[in-house]
This record gives structure tokens, C-alpha cells and sequence, in this order.
């Protein structure tokens, strides 16, 4: 009998190195010796940038999101297209990311490239960039587990029904995490990274006539905040516009006041599935903090290339 349970471990062991043979190769020091000054060059560059553009932050979490969703945490969303191939970042959903976001990149990986050449990923630069933002504006520290590789492949084909539009019902976005290995909970829980940045008027204006959902005086604001979108695509509206630069719990607060910015706030709100967790953020910022920091250590690990399967790029935006 001692034979056969230490042979089920044996087996338990093995399949558990099948089951995650990427995140073994992972480590918090990874670059403890082959690139000493990493940690110093990600923290020097993220605070220079975002103290001359305070929208890096939220712009590099939505970044990050836009990178791990689709294909995993492998910076493909970095690519520029060429005339041979349409890359990630122009497909439609994504034509909004922010320049900030992709400018801090390429500062950091100039300087890691000059201090420890062809070692650095640039995935692992956004993943470790994201979070030091993060907790510069406010909120929770969490791990970063280091030694992505950067993926050889970036397709705009590949985007479309692998991110939440803000129109989906809550049900498909519910089912879209789900597909990827994510909770309800920790869909919500990530969901509130909503509590810093800005959202362009195109992406809700046709609801604020129809949609019930918002606070009466809070839509009024909007219609005319957005009043001239149609001459100026640009125009946007903080997701928070309670605490819209602070990476706090208040943007739950909000949803249940109807002051909930996009269609699919709205529906964390109101679908029975989402809704219990809204209402326990709302009260408890710390209970918010906790799981948001564990939902994004799950989803910076989720998909990533090591080994062969990627490379370091020299340049972030363009395939080695």
C-alpha cells in the first residue's frame, strides 16, 4: 500500500509539471543576475512617465489587458503592422489604446537594451510596468512572476471575441473570462481597474437617451459633455468621476448610484451573477484590493510563451 500511494504521487507530481510547464521556468528574480538593474531602470521609467502624463497608468493596465487577453501575456499587442501583415494593435477594438502606454514600453526597453543587451522581454516589461503603476496610483502590490518571452506572431484577426466590448450583455463577457480559465469573481475583481481612466463618448453616447440604468442628472452631464463628439471624435469622460486618478473601490460605489459610465458597468450592476461581488467591493476596499491583486497575478502568467515558443525582441514593436 506505502508503494502505491508513493507511486500516486509520482503521478501527481508529473501531471502537475505537464499541466504548467511554462510558469515552472518563471521566477519573482529572474533578472537577479543577468540584468541586476531591471527593477531600478522599470521603476525610474514608470514614474518619470507618469508624472509627465498622469493617463499612463490607467493607459498601460488597459494595455496590458488588451495584450493578455487575446492571444496570453506575450506583448503581441506591441507589433506594428507591415505591409505584409495586419498586426493586433490596429485591429478596431484596439485603435484606442493610448500612445503613452506603448511610449513607456519603448523607454524601458531602450534602457534595459543599453544596460543588459538582448535580455530583457518586452512582455515581461509591460507585465512589471502594469503593476508598478498600479500601486503608484494607489493600488494593491502583487507579484510579477519574470521570464516571458516575447511572441513571434501578432494577427488583427486574432482580437475579434477575445475582449469585452463595452455593448456585450454581461452574460458573454461572463463567458468570454470563463472560456479563458477566469471566475465571475475574478472577472468583476479585474473589472474594477475601471477606477482610473477615461472612456471615449462614442463607446456610450448612443445609451445615454434610452438607458435607464444611469442617474437622470448624471446622463444630462454627459449629453452635454459629449455634445460635440460627432466634431470631435476625441472627446472623453473619466470611467470614476468621483475619484477618476486614485486607484481605490469607488468606482464600485458608483455603479450602484448610477453613475456608471459604460453599458457594460452597468451590467456588473445589474446581472444577479455580477452584482453580489459589486455590492461587497463597494463596501470593502480592502477585500477589493486582495482579490484584484490575485486575479491579475492569474492573468499576467495566463498564456505566455517561454522556451522556443518566443524570443527577446530587440525592438517592442517589431519582430525580431
Amino acid at each position: 500500500m506505502a508503494m502505491a500511494k508513493g507511486q500516486l504521487f509520482l503521478v501527481l507530481i508529473s501531471f502537475s509539471s505537464l499541466v504548467y510547464p511554462s510558469q515552472s521556468r518563471l521566477s519573482y528574480n529572474y533578472y537577479s543576475k543577468s540584468c541586476p538593474s531591471f527593477d531600478k531602470i522599470i521603476q525610474e521609467t514608470v514614474t518619470n512617465k507618469q508624472i509627465t502624463s498622469p493617463s499612463t497608468a490607467a493607459g498601460t493596465v488597459r494595455l496590458f489587458f488588451h495584450d493578455c487577453l487575446v492571444n496570453g501575456c506575450d506583448a503581441s499587442i506591441l507589433v506594428s503592422s507591415t505591409p505584409f501583415n495586419s498586426a493586433e494593435r490596429d485591429a478596431d477594438i484596439n485603435l484606442s489604446l493610448p500612445g503613452d502606454a506603448f511610449d513607456l514600453v519603448t523607454r524601458a526597453k531602450t534602457a534595459l537594451e543599453l544596460s543588459c543587451p538582448n535580455t530583457v522581454s518586452c512582455a515581461d516589461i509591460l507585465a512589471a510596468a502594469t503593476r508598478d503603476l498600479v500601486t503608484m496610483v494607489g493600488g494593491p502590490y502583487y507579484n510579477v512572476l519574470l521570464g516571458r518571452k516575447d511572441y513571434r506572431i501578432s494577427k488583427s484577426s486574432y482580437v475579434e471575441g477575445n475582449l469585452p466590448r463595452p455593448t456585450m450583455p454581461m452574460s458573454k463577457i461572463i463567458s468570454m473570462f470563463a472560456a479563458k480559465g477566469f471566475s465571475v469573481q475574478e472577472m468583476v475583481a479585474l473589472s474594477g481597474a475601471h477606477t482610473i481612466g477615461f472612456s471615449h463618448c462614442k463607446e456610450f453616447k448612443s445609451n445615454l437617451y434610452n438607458d435607464t440604468h444611469y442617474n437622470q442628472r448624471f446622463a444630462k452631464a454627459l449629453q452635454n459633455a459629449c455634445a460635440d463628439y460627432p466634431k470631435n471624435p476625441t472627446l472623453s469622460v473619466f470611467n470614476d468621476i468621483m475619484t477618476p486618478n486614485k486607484f481605490d473601490n469607488v468606482f464600485f460605489d458608483n455603479l450602484g448610484k448610477g453613475l456608471g459610465l459604460l453599458e457594460s458597468d452597468h451590467g456588473l450592476y445589474n446581472d444577479p451573477m455580477t452584482n453580489p461581488f459589486v455590492k461587497i467591493y463597494a463596501k470593502d476596499e480592502n477585500r477589493f484590493f486582495k482579490d484584484f491583486a490575485r486575479a491579475m497575478e492569474k492573468l499576467s502568467v495566463y498564456g505566455i510563451k517561454t522556451g522556443r515558443r518566443g524570443e527577446i525582441r530587440h525592438r517592442c514593436d517589431a519582430i525580431n
